[in-house]
Formats: structure tokens, sequence, C-alpha cells
């Protein structure tokens, strides 16, 4: 069985910069990337040219000329999405974002927290929050195989046997969707409820999927993203997520296992 390579001596100790901003919640590693680039992170009163910078701590380091603290414990947190909001800090064309609403539904002592994926402006339901951008990267990368369960409300037909067939995954458009467990809950004539289990989570993935099969979708929520569901959360409320459970899947999230935690 092979063994994992010594650390070469060559190699410096301490990691690149844009990973340890991210575990302090500065934002993610894309975005400081991009921060970087634009001369609004120093060193030591120097700005930093390349995100490739290795560090061992964030000591004498400044974003927009603020000094850096050390990264805070990891925080999750469960927010019910309303339709109607913006997965954004902010929107250029003015329309209301997720953070109108947090303002009010987070504990005041919340800090700095960042949307784990999105859920487009017409989708609700759980989104999750994190004040770490190390765990938001885990949970979002489709390598990470985290099931994503959604409820659709569909107008059209469809039969058990065409939704069992996405087990095998579809092409649309010339992108490839990974295998969707997906189910019919119930249905009233042409009126249906649809409930589907992702792992990729690709752009308007159970939207498009169920446009395929020649439904409309009427109403989308998100009610689970790995082992934490929506369950009686009110519309526009968050909550924290404790416990040994959480405690246990941040853990299993580290070492690449969390994906296999299934509902």
């Amino acid at each position: 069985m092979p063994t994992q390579p010594p650390r070469s001596e060559n190699r410096p100790e301490g990691d690149r910069i844009a990973k340890l901003l991210a575990r302090a919640g500065i934002a993610s590693r894309r975005e400081i990337e991009r921060m970087i680039a634009e001369g609004r992170v120093a060193l030591d009163g120097k700005v930093l040219e390349t995100p490739a910078t290795i560090l061992t701590s964030l000591r004498g380091v400044t974003v927009d000329g603020k000094p850096v603290t050390a990264a805070e414990p990891t925080r999750l947190f469960a927010f019910h999405k309303p339709a109607g909001l913006i997965t954004a800090e902010r929107d250029p064309a003015g329309r209301p974002t997720i953070y109108t609403a947090l303002r009010n539904a987070l504990p005041k002592n919340a800090g700095r927290v960042m949307p784990v994926g999105r859920l487009d402006l017409n989708t609700e339901g759980l989104l999750l929050l994190t004040n770490d951008g190390e765990v938001k990267r885990k949970l979002e990368l489709p390598a990470s195989g985290i099931p994503r369960t959604y409820r659709a409300r569909a107008f059209g037909e469809v039969t058990q046997a065409h939704l069992e067939d996405l087990i095998e995954g579809v092409e649309i458009d010339g992108v490839r969707y990974g295998s969707i467990d997906a189910n019919l809950e119930r249905s009233s004539g042409r009126n249906l409820w649809i409930e589907m289990t992702i792992t990729e989570g690709k752009n308007r993935e159970v939207r498009r999927v169920l446009e395929f099969l020649g439904l409309q979708v009427n109403r989308l929520i998100r009610v689970g993203y790995g082992p934490f569901h929506l369950g009686d959360l009110p519309r526009g409320q968050a909550v924290e997520l404790r416990g040994k459970p959480v405690e246990r899947f941040l853990a299993d999230l580290a070492k690449g296992k969390a994906g296999t935690q299934r509902k």
C-alpha cells in the first residue's frame, strides 16, 4: 500500500496566504486572489503581488489597511432563505439580498459569515452560512459528494420510471449532470411534488433537469444539505448549528469523508 511521501526539505512550512485568509473568514480563496491582484492585501506594510505567498501565520497581514485577526473557531448557521432575495452581499440592480434579512436573523456576535453556495432569486429553503472560508470551499466542492435535497412543485406529466432514469445522470445542452435520486412524492392532476437529491450542485441544476423532462417548476425549496435539514425553521430566520454531530461532520469534512453522510 503506498505511503504518504515525506515533506520535502525544500518545501517551505506554512500555507498560502489565500488559504489562511479564507480560514480567517475574510473571503473565499477565489475572492482573496482577486483582492491580492487589486493590491488590497499587504504584509508588514508591503503590498503583496501574488497569492502564492507562503506564511505560517497572519501576523503583520492587513486587508484594506486593517490588521487581520487570527481565525476564530468555525461556526455554522442554517438560514431559511425566502424567495425574492439575492444570495450576495450587494446587487447592482438594487434588489434585496440575504444580508438584508440576516441583519435581524443572526445573533449579534455572529461576525462576518459567508453563504455556502447559492440559492437563486426564486429558490427558497436551507442556506448554510459559515465564518470559515475553507469550510465553505469544501462544502461547495462537487468532489466532496455532499448531498443537497430539494422539493419541487411542478406542472406537467412525469412517471416515477422517468425520474428513476436520472440515477444514471443526464446530459442537457452539452452539460453533463451526475447521478440524481428523484422521487414523485404526490400528484394531483398535472400538479406534482418531486423530491430530488443531487451531489454536484451545478448552476440551476434541479430546474434545468425538470424542465428537460417537460415540467414547469413553480416553486423550489432546498430542504437538506448534507446531514442538516430545514425542518420547521421559520422563513427568514437563522439558527446556529452546534453540538457533537456538527463537530463530527466538520471533522469528517476536513478529512474528506463528509460525502459519505446521507440523509
